[in-house]
């Protein structure tokens, strides 16, 4: 799709972050706008920046997670616009958990947003495309969507799930007639509001605190929501499979496919140097305390 001017584009998760900056970034080429989030002020916000007098912008409040909102949704975008030719599905959460420890809550709530909801956007936008003769899906998966690691098994869990789902829908997708193609996403650490939404539970020997989880993250995302924006439409013009975004993830990628089980170990190694290194600072300001 080298032209998206005068296309409709549905954006999830467009209150903030890659979500408002890829809104923004389609409406610079002309594209027109569903945006939905579950963050009226924020959706207002992004509608207000990425606005002008020659597009069309709609807001609608959604929650990926259900259903039948999201079918609602793509049948609103329709009804306002008169087409639907791209789907974002962005809108996406974390959490930091052990295993053992994990509430089922929490399991369920991050797989229905992170993969239910790409899952629920895609099928439900896809029909309209159908009908349009063209379409792009977009689905952000993770850099950890290529790897596991401690405590992040539920996003992996669900980023993982994105990655698989879309890359058999692309297989199907090109078996079928019409113009239809779908991009799989990977950012690596993006400067966004995911970690301040994330949801925390205890967790042995790591961070616990989630002020503290948030300064490390924004310590480590080395690449802004804007940047991020500007490779997916790129990717997206280009009805490029697959993009990884960010110097991380790129690493991450490159270091799964040299060592695909090795890599593990090497995981282990430093979160085991991290957790005594965490033991010794504690041990010596108790000492230090008495």
């Amino acid at each position: 799709m080298k032209n998206v001017s005068g296309k409709v584009a549905a954006v999830t998760g467009a209150a903030s972050g890659i979500g408002r900056e890829i809104a923004i970034a389609l409406a610079k080429e002309g594209c027109h706008l569903a945006l939905a989030d579950m963050n009226k002020e924020g959706l207002e916000e992004t509608s207000r920046i990425a606005g002008s007098g020659t597009i069309k912008i709609s807001t609608h409040i959604l929650d990926v997670s259900d259903k039948d909102a999201v079918y609602r949704f793509a049948g609103d975008v329709v009804r306002e616009h008169g087409n639907a030719h791209i789907i974002i599905n962005n809108a996406g959460v974390s959490l930091t958990s052990q295993i053992e420890t994990m509430e089922y809550q929490n399991f369920e709530w991050i797989m229905n947003i992170n993969f239910w909801g790409v899952v629920y956007g895609t099928k439900a936008f896809l029909p309209y495309m159908k009908e349009a003769g063209e379409g792009r899906i977009v689905n952000i998966s993770s850099a950890f969507g290529l790897i596991g690691l401690p405590t992040q098994s539920a996003y992996c869990a669900s980023k993982f799930a994105v990655r698989g789902f879309t890359e058999t829908l692309q297989q199907e997708l090109e078996l079928m007639d019409g113009d239809i193609k779908a991009l799989c996403v990977h950012p690596g650490g993006i400067k966004t509001n995911i970690v301040r939404n994330s949801r925390l539970e205890k967790v042995d020997g790591f961070v616990q605190d989630k002020d503290k989880a948030v300064k490390r993250f924004d310590r480590i995302a080395h690449t802004t929501a804007q940047e991020a924006a500007m490779q997916i439409l790129s990717a997206l013009k280009d009805d490029r499979r697959r993009l990884i975004i960010g110097k991380d993830a790129r690493m991450i990628d490159r270091f799964q496919r040299l060592f695909p089980s090795y890599y593990q170990t090497i995981m282990l190694n430093k979160n085991r140097n991290f957790k005594a290194m965490k033991k010794k600072k504690k041990m010596k300001k108790n000492t230090i305390n008495s």
